[in-house]
């Protein structure tokens, strides 16, 4: 089985730091090479894979910002397809540009959409909604006007997060800082209660930042560390008393989520988009609905088990199970295609 695993070329795959779709990209295109399969990475040319990488752009768009996005995304994607007779299968991770390419090859494609960044381009996914195929990343996230063969949640590297048996004493916001992740909600919370907060994350909205984050900054009280690395990441995740998520967006699945339980630290997030998913209420942190819900939760975290927090994880989103997944998926599309039926 050959498949072509197109990365999106923000980030390099898989990331330094910050790119969430670069990330899941990296993790199943190694654990599909370690299951045996043929696969050719299109990304960045300073990518890392143990598959065979392709590339047209030196690195991402993202960290030289000399380069045109569209220039370079019209270029590695274009030549995906070109080279698209050479495999059984390719696997979008680049959203909704290479649907438009896919009626000019005979090669079947399967996309995963890892969101909708705006309604506006639901359009494109309605247009070649027949010839290609859809994952989504939670049912959250699927659109009543698209048809999908599954739903694959998104797995992680256990190995990469280190389980911490005590509870810490610092509340967590880490993710983009930006009004949809709810970072001056975080705030709001740790000055509420007079309880530490240590943001992690990388500036999105810097007005945003200025206005809400940077005027209430003090050593011991709020803290900004920045984008985190994965030695940090551990450190900062498996230390906290819990991980705050007061997000105001329909989240599609949220990564942050599970790394955090994967050390073992609960979750205390709004009810929004694919939080019911990845949170058990009670079992692995809570879902609220607002703040005051949420200053009501913070002193029940420790009536969490860290140990449920990890296990869940290992029963539901490790990088193993995500690429076992879509090895079933493929198979569908590409040794029985008519058992391919949407759900």
């Amino acid at each position: 089985m050959k498949i072509a695993m197109l990365a999106p070329i923000a980030w390099r795959t898989p990331p330094r730091h910050y790119g969430p779709w670069e990330l899941v990209t990296s993790l199943l295109t190694e654990e599909l090479v370690k299951m045996g399969l043929d696969v050719t990475l299109f990304a960045t040319a300073d990518s890392i894979t143990k598959g065979k990488l392709r590339s047209v752009a030196m690195q991402g768009y993202e960290e030289d910002r000399e380069m045109d996005a569209k220039v370079w995304e019209c270029l590695h994607i274009a030549q995906c397809f070109e080279q698209a007779d050479e495999f059984d299968l390719i696997h979008n991770h680049f959203d909704f540009l290479p649907l438009t390419y896919s009626k000019l090859v005979k090669t079947p494609m399967l996309t995963t959409i890892h969101g909708f960044s705006s309604p506006k381009i639901l359009e494109v996914y309605k247009e070649y909604n027949a010839n290609t195929h859809y994952v989504a990343i939670s049912e959250a996230n699927k659109s009543p006007e698209l048809d999908y063969v599954e739903t694959v949640y998104h797995g992680i590297d256990l190995n990469d997060f280190e389980f911490k048996e005590d509870e810490g004493e610092y509340l967590l916001f880490y993710g983009r800082i930006h009004p949809n992740k709810g970072t001056k909600e975080a705030v709001e919370i740790a000055l509420a209660l007079d309880m530490p907060l240590i943001i992690a994350g990388i500036i999105q909205d810097q007005d945003y930042y200025d206005q809400w984050v940077k005027p209430f900054l003090k050593k011991g009280k709020v803290e900004y560390v920045g984008s985190i690395g994965s030695e940090r990441r551990n450190e900062c995740l498996g230390n906290a008393k819990v991980l705050l998520h007061p997000i105001h967006f329909e989240e599609p699945f949220g990564l942050s989520v599970v790394e955090a339980m994967a050390c073992g630290t609960p979750v205390l997030a709004f009810n929004k988009g694919s939080m019911p998913e990845l949170i058990h209420h009670g079992e692995n942190g809570f879902i609220v609905q607002d703040m005051e819900e949420a200053c009501a939760y913070i002193p029940k975290v420790s009536s969490i088990s860290r140990m449920k927090c990890r296990e869940i994880v290992e029963q539901r989103f490790s990088k193993e199970i995500m690429a076992q997944r879509y090895l079933e998926v493929y198979k569908r599309l590409i040794i029985r295609p008519e058992s391919a039926v949407a759900v």
